[in-house]
């Protein structure tokens, strides 16, 4: 009792914290709170993130400004048609002076790195973040180089359909811990962003925003994920939701054991978000959708059918009985 006590003032002393950094999101971007929550959680359930959207919906400004609240070293790399991966990992230069080579890293070296645009390069270049991405370590001329404990690339990407992308492969798509994907404001929230720009007053500039968190609190709640009780019978609920995708006959490929990871952990982070240190199934069904949509192949069928992955996913978990 005594220490379940204890675990609950140390989420009190950070929820302050997590209402802060919320705070300053709503001061720059209006709406997408659902995006925001998202973001948050794969941050501190230690995962990929993977934001989907067309041009003007506050994409890269989320990836900036979540990186920007926290007090750790960030880089930015575009991605372009003829970026190649040495632009990414770094390069050996021979140093005249000592007759030695030298590496210069790159930009992937850094503890939140923002890659924009990630599908307007081609495959080549996207394989450089495969090891990076999992491992959390970058082999290069035969030296490997170990990444920072905080170690997160927020990606943002365009839908699939538009000109010049580049599909990302099914391996590289199962390493981010979730895919968002961000739509347009509705009315009201439209009106409000004109508002602020007719003013200009309330436009806050992302420059002037100053960091909340720093890495060393971000590293602290992510060690307080290994205190959040999960029951048995939650664990069951996402084995079986995950088990739907591999037997529906709406889906071609199903999801992997890594998926099932992937929920546990972001749902334990959603609910330390909430304030909470105990799973409830509303996280794991707040958190599935966004978990597993990108990992499912549908069926030819399926797709000409009209459906996609969030919907044949929200499909699924409905089927599966919530635990009481």
């Amino acid at each position: 009792m005594e220490e379940n006590m204890e675990k609950r003032v140390d989420l009190t002393l950070f929820s302050g914290k997590i209402q802060e950094v919320k705070d300053r999101i709503a001061s720059v971007i209006v709406g997408q709170g659902q995006s925001v929550d998202l973001v948050l959680t794969a941050v501190l359930a230690n995962g990929h993130v993977l934001i989907e959207g067309v041009p003007g919906v506050a994409k890269t400004l989320l990836a900036r400004l979540v990186a920007r609240l926290i007090d750790a070293d960030f880089s930015r790399i575009q991605f372009t048609p003829d970026l190649m991966p040495s632009d990414v990992l770094g390069t050996t230069v021979f140093n005249m002076k000592n007759s030695e080579f030298d590496f210069h890293r790159g930009p992937v070296f850094a503890d939140v790195v923002l890659v924009d645009e990630i599908n307007r390069a081609p495959a080549k270049t996207q394989a450089a973040l495969f090891e990076v991405m999992e491992e959390r370590q970058a082999s290069i001329d035969g030296t490997t180089y170990r990444m920072g404990a905080l170690y997160t690339i927020l990606a943002t990407q365009n839908p699939v359909e538009q000109e010049g992308t580049y599909k990302l492969p099914e391996a590289q798509l199962d390493r981010f811990l979730m895919k968002i994907t961000m739509g347009y404001p509705s009315v009201d929230e439209e009106v409000d962003i004109l508002e602020r720009h007719h003013t200009n007053a309330s436009l806050v500039k992302l420059e002037n925003i100053t960091p909340v968190i720093t890495k060393a609190e971000l590293l602290e709640l992510r060690r307080l994920m290994d205190r959040v009780f999960v029951d048995r019978t939650l664990l069951r609920y996402i084995a079986l939701i995950v088990e739907q995708t591999r037997t529906s006959k709406s889906v071609y490929l199903g999801a992997s054991p890594r998926a099932s990871v992937a929920m546990l952990q972001a749902s334990k982070a959603y609910a330390l978000l909430q304030g909470r240190d105990f799973v409830t199934p509303e996280d794991i069904k707040s958190v599935a959708p966004y978990v597993l949509q990108h990992r499912l192949i549908l069926t030819a069928e399926a797709e000409m059918e009209g459906y996609s992955p969030v919907k044949i996913t929200q499909r699924l978990i409905d089927k599966v009985e919530v635990p009481k």
